[in-house]
């Protein structure tokens, strides 16, 4: 999504007001939760739905 918005993690990472670090373990799916505002807030930033961004592993 970061791609199609033409977005650097720099760039979402001030939008969003989260630090690169911890950015960069959501993308590589390291984390193992996110909070709830925290997903607000990069959907607003990505101006895009939690479901565009989240997958589902079992």
């Amino acid at each position: 999504m970061m791609a199609r918005r033409k977005m650097s993690l720099n760039e979402l990472s001030e939008k969003v007001g989260i630090t690169i670090s911890n950015l960069s373990i959501l993308k590589t799916g390291k984390a193992k939760a996110i909070r709830i505002e925290t997903l607000e807030a990069i959907c607003k930033a990505l101006d895009c739905q939690p479901g565009d961004i989240l997958e589902f592993r079992n």
